[in-house]
């Protein structure tokens, strides 16, 4: 049912529109995941989302405990439109709340951040199963009740005086990294054909007008 309707539905965009989604699609990855803490500045923000879809990211979760997330459009240029944003602001304090539902997922919570027992980036091990990224706000950084909750911890190599890079920057770099060495590995990092259905299904609402009207005669065909 579901591939027949994404068939049906590609009927109504071009051509060339429908082939890249499917073969977008088809490089989607959940076994990395981003997270971010209190994020206030809208172009981190905004970069953030734009990298995340760039390297193929496709669930990024977003705290907000005392900042709300803001994008600027200029900046994101439409990457959040292809992306899963999970929202976490039911309460004062949601850091726990969120890190608690992604390790009941089976992540790895990684914080990127440099403390006594990190890691670098070209050593972090993608093997020991699916990870999730922890950028905090450009000058707090995490909070220790992020950095108290986190498994392991992940620094960027560095060889100037600046102590650190700007969030959108380690964001960019790590996932770059993390990503190209998902790519070239033997790990099962890719979406299930369940999950690529439902993600098609996702974008074509997005992309199509009217979509629920066109769902809706379709549906009536099938009956």
């Amino acid at each position: 049912m579901q591939k027949d309707l994404i068939q049906y539905l590609g009927k109504f965009i071009k051509e060339r529109r429908f082939d890249l989604l499917n073969k977008t699609v088809k490089n989607r990855t959940k076994y990395i995941t981003v997270v971010l803490e209190d994020i206030f500045q809208p172009q981190n923000a905004s970069a953030v989302l734009r990298s995340c879809d760039c390297f193929g990211i496709q669930d990024v979760h977003i705290i907000e405990n005392k900042n709300e997330y803001r994008i600027n459009p200029d900046v994101v240029r439409g990457a959040s439109k292809w992306l899963n944003l999970y929202r976490y602001n039911e309460k004062k304090e949601n850091t726990i709340s969120t890190i608690k539902k992604l390790k009941e997922q089976g992540y790895r919570i990684i914080a990127t951040t440099p403390h006594g027992n990190d890691v670098c980036l070209n050593e972090f091990d993608i093997n020991k199963g699916k990870f999730a990224l922890m950028f905090g706000s450009e000058m707090p950084g995490l909070t220790r009740t992020a950095m108290e909750n986190a498994d392991e911890f992940l620094k960027i190599d560095m060889f100037g005086f600046t102590e650190s890079f700007n969030i959108s920057v380690s964001a960019a770099i790590c996932l770059h990294h993390l990503s190209w060495r998902l790519r070239n590995s033997k790990l099962n990092y890719k979406l299930s054909e369940t999950e690529q259905n439902e993600l098609m299904l996702y974008w074509l609402r997005k992309t199509i007008k009217r979509p629920e009207l066109i769902i809706s005669k379709f549906m009536n065909k099938v009956e």
